[in-house]
């Protein structure tokens, strides 16, 4: 068994004050699971890897991998394999020696290196490349021979700490296509860094988003879609993100643009419980549509139309108070508006409302 906790784990760092990169972090990781850690640089997520690498230290806490105690165990005693976004493979080696170099450390026999290697290359179609050096690779090839690399050592855990970023966007994400297949085949507890909230919602079992060193919330990427914790994990999940408004509460709803858009019962019931008159209104862009000129709606005007094939994300301004606030609408890509035309815009259903705290981010309905 192979399951990872992180128990209240700390990662600080020296200074004036001290800088808790990670902060009491707990999360546990089944066995077999793929989990991804997400967030803005400097959240932490990568400390929080290199800390169950042991490339970190823990200075408050543990961590327990098959539920040894790993806190001042050395790396090489964890049974861990490592990817990182720099492939770090060596130039002299082919990519037969680079795949089977950490097996010749521990003493295998060259006939058992073989057969792995062979059998993980035929894993990554990786087999005709087998006696080429690393440069004569794609950028794509190489990150498959460092994946190579961790499988032949069949370790209790595969760390990934981002190691798509040096690639283009298609072959990035065909890449993570091939991970996803391959860690589902494989069956090994998988811990994959990434900033690319795209990639985190399509590759994860369970997505844990940190930010500032604290989790802000773990679960599916759809419970993290549908029911963000927090207004953070609101707009930092989802392309484009989360259209969020700090608005004026009434008895009905929430005003924008003189209108007052009908909240449902319970979460007027859950922001009367916190004695809020204003409250950070959250709708994502396919939430929206566009309606007549006759219709009711709120008055936007267009700046700018980003269109993508299929459908079109359109930006504009609302106004809610006295401030000009931006809104984006996803439309139908074959019929959307001009720039610089006043359309309206209305909430296609009051389910797909979401309603934080304005003070504290918090969502305050269930």
């Amino acid at each position: 068994m192979a399951e990872v906790a992180y128990v209240q784990a700390s990662r600080i760092f020296s200074g004036n004050p001290p800088v808790r990169a990670v902060d009491e972090l707990s999360l546990d990781v089944a066995d077999g699971e793929f989990l991804v850690l997400v967030g803005p640089s400097g959240s932490g997520k990568s400390t929080a890897l290199r800390m169950l690498a042991g490339l970190e230290d823990v200075d408050e806490g543990a961590i327990r991998i098959g539920g040894k105690d790993v806190t001042n165990v050395p790396p090489k005693g964890r049974d861990i394999a490592m990817v990182f976004q720099s492939y770090a493979l060596y130039p002299h080696m082919t990519v037969a020696e680079n795949m089977g170099f950490a097996l010749k450390l521990r003493g295998v026999g060259k006939a058992q290196i073989k057969e792995k290697v062979g059998e993980a290359a035929k894993m990554l179609d990786l087999t005709k490349y087998l006696d080429r050096k690393p440069k004569a690779l794609s950028g794509g090839q190489r990150q498959r021979v460092a994946m190579g690399r961790a499988i032949v050592r069949e370790p209790s855990v595969f760390l990934m700490d981002e190691p798509l970023s040096n690639l283009d966007a298609k072959l990035r994400v065909e890449t993570r296509a091939n991970i996803a297949a391959l860690q589902q085949r494989l069956g090994t507890t998988t811990i994959y860094v990434t900033h690319d909230q795209v990639e985190a919602m399509t590759m994860g079992h369970r997505v844990a988003v940190l930010k500032d060193g604290l989790l802000q919330q773990c679960d599916t990427p759809r419970a993290l879609y549908d029911k963000p914790g927090n207004a953070f994990v609101a707009g930092f999940m989802g392309s484009p993100a989360m259209n969020l408004k700090t608005v004026p509460l009434t008895s009905e709803g929430v005003k924008l643009d003189g209108i007052v858009v009908p909240l449902e019962r319970r979460a007027l019931d859950a922001a009367g419980a916190e004695g809020l008159n204003e409250v950070t209104f959250g709708i994502r862009p396919e939430a929206l549509a566009l309606v007549s000129s006759q219709g009711v709606g709120m008055e936007m005007v267009v700046e700018l139309v980003e269109e993508l094939g299929a459908d079109a994300l359109v930006h504009g301004a609302v106004r809610i108070g006295n401030a000009s606030q931006r809104f984006v609408v996803r439309v139908d890509g074959r019929t959307p508006p001009s720039l610089g035309q006043t359309v309206k815009v209305t909430v296609r259903d009051a389910g797909e409302i979401h309603l934080f705290h304005p003070q504290t981010g918090a969502r305050l309905t269930n």
